[in-house]
């Protein structure tokens, strides 16, 4: 069988661990996950993942209940590891090798981030967990997945999000909004579309790594984008 993506970095939402929770991890989303991506492992596609850490701690938002802005970037860091152990016990209950590593070292829990062990994992056929971000306060986990897609020249980051690609709008804000197909990395700036943060970005766009924007939560999609079929929106070019 013909794979469409041999190496990928799949990006992860915090937010979509919470199920119909309001925070938190449910179990459900998690067998979700795993069930999906140990799908297309098992066609001997390499797998390498960052999960954000909006359904436990944001950053960002850090600083409203008056926390410093860097020590609440290390909390959301903190988060991401919290959901990468959670989406690695979940996968290895289902016969999947794994491998957890961190940008910030915590030899107990993660094997610090390392290129080219990063590589030799993913060539053994383990799925790599990013997590920790990339390390260093005021990056998202968006510039971690450019970035460690950039590293282990993954063929395409594949976003998984509720959503079923790029729009002109919202399309849970404005009903009349329209889907692209497929859509240049310069025609999102022009437009000014919230794919990812522009930091992650323009990493992509210098380095051509495409970006397939779809929604994680059908659970067929992930194999179809693998087999070649049309799904969400792909940025590239």
């Amino acid at each position: 069988m013909d794979l469409k993506y041999k190496r990928i970095l799949l990006k992860l939402s915090g937010e979509s661990l919470m199920g119909k929770q309001k925070f938190g991890i449910d179990p459900e989303m998690l067998k979700h996950y795993a069930y999906q991506i140990k799908a297309i492992s098992d066609l001997g596609v390499e797998v390498a993942i960052v999960i954000g850490g909006g359904n436990i701690f944001r950053g960002l938002q850090a600083s409203q209940s008056g926390i410093d802005r860097v020590q609440g970037d290390y909390m959301g860091m903190l988060a991401t590891v919290i959901n990468g152990m959670a989406l690695q016990s979940s996968m290895e209950k289902l016969g999947v090798y794994t491998r957890l590593v961190s940008a910030i070292e915590m030899r107990q829990i993660a094997e610090p981030y390392i290129k080219r062990r990063a590589i030799r994992h993913l060539e053994k056929g383990r799925v790599v967990i990013f997590s920790a971000g990339t390390g260093s306060p005021y990056f998202t986990t968006d510039s971690a997945a450019a970035l460690r897609a950039n590293e282990i020249e993954a063929d395409a980051i594949l976003k998984g999000t509720r959503v079923d690609g790029i729009y002109t709008a919202d399309p849970e804000k404005d009903p009349s909004a329209t889907k692209f197909d497929k859509i240049s990395f310069t025609r999102v700036i022009s437009l000014g579309l919230n794919v990812m943060d522009m930091t992650a970005f323009t990493m992509c766009q210098e380095n051509n790594i495409p970006i397939v924007v779809f929604d994680i939560n059908q659970p067929a999609n992930l194999m179809k984008i693998i087999n070649g079929e049309h799904v969400g929106t792909l940025v590239e070019g």
